[in-house]
This record gives structure tokens, sequence and C-alpha cells, in this order.
């Protein structure tokens, strides 16, 4: 019988060794997880390009953030989003529509943007007609012949086509669960759709604005700035007087958006890496840069107003330039005020869901 304690007692002891040890085993790594910032990535073998690793950004936000910086690599935005979904990764890079499906279907936010060359984060999609149409207003459309960018563009389908199912304008023809159907919708509702391939012909937003110049057809859908982004040296233009914007807009296209899952990291961690991305935007590369009587090439900080002498490739907004391929910046933003009249929009287009399903696999 006293053998029989003894070996029980002994046995006791093992397991509790075993299960301490492995507790402090799960609190190792629990420990190793926050003290690092996964970023999920594309990464490549070989970079012809090496301005363009982003270990280079990695190794930025370490040096500014007092974490240890991965990345993560992965093969597809869809791929990216399932890393940060299932904690492998805190942060993904995404465009608009991967963003969409992010924040709507697996409640991913949006923490960071990049910026336009003029500093937006967003452009407008809007109607275009010429002052002399007798279109005054989105409803009277029906009927008329369109001019588009091309088949799936934000500005030129999605955000117009989409605001005017939502407002009740125009009828979904065909399965709402087919992105073909919204071809058929716009067949249906204008009278000529000009729907051009990429190259072809009133391709693009110049190429739609053109095409509803030359009277191809009575309303192009582009950019509140289409006519000063694409008419400046273009013989087919016509006055700015002589073309007019129909209200309202149809809503913001977002730039790419930075997005975390909230319920996994931590908000120490979340300010830490904001902070850092908001300190290379805070940089920029100059050459012969005026200041104090001397003439300076460096990296100029805008917060300290100081010129350093380091690599180019390693300044801030450089590497957002080289890696992220932006305008050299980012903004802190929420999912509401950088998505939300996106997914608005987009979200009425039949079949929208499936198609980036599909999309942001590949």
């Amino acid at each position: 019988m006293m053998m029989k304690n003894g070996i029980l007692k002994s046995s006791v002891v093992v397991l509790l060794l075993m299960t301490t040890a492995f507790a402090g085993c799960l609190s190792e790594d629990e420990n190793e997880d926050k003290e690092v910032i996964r970023l999920a990535f594309t990464v490549k073998d070989d970079y012809e390009d090496p301005d363009t690793n982003p270990q280079l950004m990695a190794d930025y936000i370490a040096a500014h953030s007092g974490y240890d910086v991965e990345i993560y690599p992965i093969s597809s935005s869809n791929a990216a989003i399932e890393a940060v979904r299932f904690g492998h990764a805190d942060a993904a890079f995404l465009d608009g529509g991967a963003g969409f499906v992010a924040w709507k279907s697996h409640s991913l936010e949006a923490i960071l943007a990049d910026t336009k060359s003029d500093g937006s984060t967003y452009y407008t999609a809007a109607a275009w007609v010429k002052n002399s149409s007798n279109i005054t207003s989105l409803e009277q459309l029906e009927g008329n012949n369109s001019c588009h960018t091309g088949w799936l563009k934000s500005a030129g389908m999605l955000m117009p086509m989409g605001y005017m199912i939502g407002q009740g304008m125009v009828e979904v023809q065909g399965d709402p669960d087919d992105i073909e159907s919204l071809r058929t919708t716009i067949e249906n509702h204008f009278d000529v759709a000009t729907i051009p391939e990429s190259g072809a012909q009133y391709s693009g937003y110049s190429g739609a604005f053109e095409c509803m110049t030359n009277g191809a057809g009575d309303v192009a859908f582009a950019k509140t700035t289409s006519y000063e982004d694409h008419c400046e040296g273009n013989e087919w233009c016509l006055d700015r007087d002589e073309y007019r914007m129909l209200e309202p807009a149809f809503g913001q296209v977002p730039t790419h958006p930075i997005m975390i899952d909230p319920n996994q990291m931590d908000s120490a961690k979340k300010d830490a890496f904001v902070a850092a991305m908001l300190a290379m935007s805070s940089e920029m590369w100059v050459e012969n840069y005026p200041m104090n009587g001397t003439n300076y090439t460096g990296c100029y900080s805008l917060t300290t107003h100081q010129v350093n002498d380091i690599a180019q490739n390693t300044c801030g907004g450089e590497i957002l330039q080289n890696v992220l391929e932006n305008s050299g910046a980012v903004v802190e933003v929420t999912s509401e005020n950088h998505l939300g009249s996106y997914s608005d929009a987009i979200g009425n287009i039949p079949g929208i869901s499936a198609y980036f399903a599909d999309k942001y696999n590949s």
C-alpha cells in the first residue's frame, strides 16, 4: 500500500512539473508574440530593386517602436486578411476592395491609409455631362448613352452603379449573386454603354471624359477632378464652362488602408506601430535644400527640421514610396471615415462579394 502511495505521489509531482513547464512555455510564447510586430506582406526571392524590399520598412518600424518587427510572407490579399484574422500577423497592407472585405466580412479595422500627392486619402466619383445637355439629375440618365472607364473600375462603374442601385434609381437585372448581372443591368438601364477594354479607345478616366465630349456618350462616369486631371493639353477638350457635374457625387474611393484586428492587437503595440508609421511619413529626402544659409542633401525631418546624413533608401518617405508605392506618407484613419461611403456604394453591386473573394485569392 505504501509503495502504491509513493508511486501515486511521484506521478502527481511529475504531472505538476510537466504542467508548470508547459505553462511556462505558453507564457514565454505569449510574451514573445507581445514583443513582436508581424507585417503581412508579399515577399520575393530576389529584389531587382533592393529599395523595394519590405525589410527596410520592418527595420525602420523596429528602430522607432521598441518592438522586434518581422515580415509574415503572404501570396495574396486574402492570405493577408486571413493572417491577421488568425493572429499570424498584426497588420495587413490592402487595397480598397480588400479593405472592404476585411472590414465588412471579418471585422478588421483600418488604422492608417496612404495619401495621394495632394495629401488626401480618397478621390470622389462623379458623373459629368456637357453644359448643353438636358440631363440635370441622376434620375434622368436612364435611356441615355453612358461612358465608363472600364469593366468593374471603381469610379467609372462600381461607385456610380452601386450608388444608383442603392438609391433605387437602377434596378438589378439577373442573378443578384453574379457579377455578370452588372453588365446586364447597365445595358438595360442605358441605351448604349461604352465599356472599353484596357488600352482600347475611350478607356480610363481620360477616355471616358473624351467619350462624353465627342458625343459617343451623354454622361461620363469619372472623378470630380477629371477636367483638371485630363484636359490640360488635350485638343479634344472643351472649355471648363462647357461641362458640369451632376449632383450628388457617388462617394469616396479610398486609398490603400493598413488594417488590424482590434481584438488581437493590444493598444500598446498598436500605438507604437502607428507612431512608427507616422514617423516614417514625417521624413522626406531632399537635395541641396537651403536652410540657415547652407544647402543640405539628406533625410529631412518635418518634426525636428533637421537633415540627417543617412542612406536615401532608409529615409522614411523614401521607404513608403518604394515599398508601399505611395506618395511617401500615411495618415491615421478609421474604417468608417475611410471606407464608409465606398462600402455603402459597392455593397449594392450584384455578386461583388463572390467577385472579390475570387480576385483576392489569386
